[in-house]
């Protein structure tokens, strides 16, 4: 059951007439996200041991060989409490600031993933499953589909095999947790720095930097103290330098050093890709991305890169061009002996370029975006499309992790609350550093009349200014914000009868199609002057502005694209050949920039020993332009004339969001946008280009 209950990390709902309290995010519990055991950091341990004594008494339940429908039903609740606890643990240690929480909520999480490998090889509820799948009678549609997905993701977890290959199984899927965990605490702990004189630091800058002192000799006897800046070049930090910065030879150091580091994690890749491929070709498949790709629209693998490889002979040419276009800017600005257009001039220059081009001051743009009304944006989506309220709910004492935590319920005036929602969006130390939507709940049916509701909470790390106590938010944090809020909408609405099958939890290449989606809400100047309001005047953003930002949007459009294109090949160039291992990850990831980028590669950096998505992404990096292709053809077929309008919303909501993973994907998106969504590859499904091409101006050959 290694795939089974680690979907979210996996997802198992009982019909059975028990005494279990029901948790509801309205009870008078006082513990971390409502959760009566959270009291302390040390109810992880009693969150832990409810866990495996509830699961434990649904196995022996299903060892007696109940009805069908009853063994799915009991299996999803098994995920449901499995789950729960997971999630729970990994939102804690995310987010919470006493390190005690953190440290209670890993030995949590270990703890749960120990038990959870005894219920992926326990063959008993292997037989019950695959007993289940075989009954005729079972009434639903999602039932036939939750009994062939629980059967198939214990196969891909070993369970059908010999106990020597089962045992191997085993021992790799905990080395490769333990090397994604290695990997992500290798970014933290080295994320690498630079000193450099205080004087090439912009002064709006200086909030990101630390003032450190040096000595410096005038002469042999005499030295007098120069100030200077340490540049900690984690990943936010070195964007804002080689944004804002500039000193080309700051810039330099600064990506040399932080595409560099951690270091170690050549190695821990190198031993990820091993493990990874091993597990794989035990279970039966030829490589990781085939092991991966099962379930989803594109099974193949050797499809998949095809189908990258023509996205990026297409985008090629305008990417080129827009590459010439930078480096003519730059001899322009700095004369023609100025040298080559290197990588850490990208930033930089095409900043210059969009506030020049568009006539953008982009401290004026995030003048129209506090956060506070980013948040009505979002309340204002929810009312427009599906008639829904974000009600403000007071929190109980010791519920949220921070003080900043927001909680709010979405309501509908005649279905009432359908779920809730924590808002946790500003930065602090030791938090997670980017922006994320985390399952604590999932959605399930309980009986006819109940409905487990499900609870989420979206995280992101937007920064107070230091001369103002008002949070404004860059128009590329709103997408980021309305992009998660696609996520979540996705959890709050889905309405499916299993857990295993609730809200993001659908086929892999079809996750980021909502929030994608919900991006275009965010360049939609209709949508935006429904709440982007001056932060002092109160004056809606004009019109004219939000052209700006689409004219500076579309300048290297390509470009971007074309990044993406080549992240995806490097991901699929580490998982998905048949190769052997270890791989040489530098040389590829060195050979698929200069093959398919227009811009050199530095020697001596390994940016991909920071792409965190090769940990939950692995073989799936993709997706993200698979949602792309998927997310413009429903804008441009079911939202652009009207996107605010209830039909556009019911659409949305009912003919993907409410169905979560219940419905084949493939068959919720022709009904949502009907022929042209879906093209052919080579035997296989992959998304129609044709309305993200005609956003870039370009034809689909």
């Amino acid at each position: 059951m290694s795939c089974l209950v680690r979907r979210a990390v996996l997802n198992l709902r009982s019909n059975l007439t028990g005494t279990r309290h029901l948790w509801t995010a309205g009870s008078n519990a006082t513990g971390l996200y409502g959760f009566h055991q959270l009291k302390s950091p040390q109810g992880f341990q009693r969150f832990v041991d409810d866990a495996i004594e509830r699961s434990g008494e649904l196995v022996d339940y299903i060892a007696g060989m109940p009805s069908s429908k009853e063994i799915l039903q009991a299996m999803d609740e098994i995920s449901d409490t499995v789950c729960t606890v997971l999630d729970s643990t990994t939102l804690c240690r995310q987010t919470h600031p006493d390190r005690e929480f953190v440290q209670e909520a890993t030995k949590a999480s270990m703890r749960m993933n120990e038990y959870l490998h005894l219920l992926n090889t326990n063959r008993n509820l292997y037989n019950a499953v695959a007993k289940a799948e075989q009954d005729k009678s079972l009434p639903t549609e999602e039932d036939k589909r939750a009994a062939y997905h629980l059967r198939f993701d214990f196969e891909k977890g070993g369970v059908h095999l010999c106990s020597d290959k089962l045992d191997r199984v085993n021992k790799l899927n905990g080395d490769i947790a333990q090397l994604c965990m290695e990997f992500s605490e290798n970014i933290d702990n080295d994320p690498g720095h630079v000193d450099v004189p205080a004087s090439v630091i912009p002064k709006h800058l200086h909030h990101l930097v630390k003032p450190i002192k040096r000595y410096k000799s005038l002469g042999s006897t005499s030295r007098h103290k120069e100030k200077e800046f340490r540049i900690v070049t984690e990943q936010n930090t070195l964007h804002s330098i080689l944004q804002h910065v500039p000193d080309d030879k700051v810039r330099k150091i600064a990506y040399a050093r932080g595409n560099s580091v951690p270091h170690a994690n050549l190695a821990v890749l190198d031993k990820l890709i091993a493990a990874r491929h091993e597990l794989a070709q035990i279970v039966g498949y030829k490589s990781y991305a085939e092991y991966c790709m099962q379930l989803n629209l594109s099974s193949s693998p050797n499809a998949v890169f095809n189908f990258l490889l023509e996205m990026s002979e297409m985008v090629r040419p305008m990417a080129d061009e827009e590459f010439e276009a930078i480096w003519n800017f730059k001899k322009e600005k700095f004369g023609q002996d100025c040298g080559d257009l290197e990588p850490w001039d990208e930033t930089y220059l095409t900043g210059l370029m969009k506030s020049s081009a568009s006539e953008l001051d982009f401290s004026v743009v995030s003048s129209y975006f506090p956060l506070s009304q980013c948040i009505e944006g979002l309340k204002v989506l929810a009312e427009s499309l599906f008639g829904m309220t974000f009600r403000s709910i007071p929190v109980a004492p010791g519920e949220t992790w921070h003080p900043d935590v927001l909680k709010m319920s979405l309501y509908h005036p005649d279905e009432g609350d359908l779920g809730y929602l924590y808002l946790d969006l500003t930065s602090r130390k030791g938090k997670y550093p980017g922006c994320a939507h985390y399952t604590i709940k999932g959605g399930r049916r309980i009986s006819e009349s109940d409905y487990q509701l499900p609870v989420v909470a979206l995280v992101c790390n937007f920064s107070e200014s230091r001369n103002s106590s008002t949070v404004r938010l860059s128009h590329s944090e709103v997408e980021t914000l309305f992009h998660e809020f696609g996520h979540a909408l996705h959890s709050l609405l889905s309405r499916t009868d299993y857990q295993h099958f609730s809200g993001t939890r659908v086929a892999f290449d079809l996750a980021e199609t909502p929030s994608n989606l919900f991006e275009y809400y965010a360049w939609d100047y209709r949508v935006l002057r429904t709440f982007s309001k001056h932060y002092s005047t109160g004056e809606p953003i004009p019109e004219k502005l939000v052209e700006a930002l689409h004219r500076a949007r579309k300048m290297f459009a390509a470009t971007e694209l074309q990044r993406q294109i080549f992240y995806a090949m490097v991901d699929q160039k580490f998982f998905g050949e048949e190769l052997s291992v270890p791989k040489d990850t530098v040389a590829i990831f060195r050979d698929l920039k200069m093959q398919h980028t227009s811009w050199k590669h530095m020697e001596g950096t390994h940016w991909h020993t920071r792409f965190t998505h090769l940990l939950n992404y692995g073989a799936g990096y993709y997706t993200y332009l698979y949602a792309k292709c998927f997310a413009a053809t429903i804008w441009q077929k079911i939202c652009k004339d009207d996107p605010l309008s209830r039909a556009t919303g019911s659409a949305i909501r009912m003919r993907l969001l409410q169905h979560g993973g219940a419905k084949d994907p493939a068959d919720l998106l022709n009904d949502l946008a009907g022929d042209g969504i879906l093209s052919k590859f080579g035997g296989d499904v992959v998304p129609d280009v044709s309305s993200l091409y005609g956003e870039l101006g370009l034809r689909k050959r």
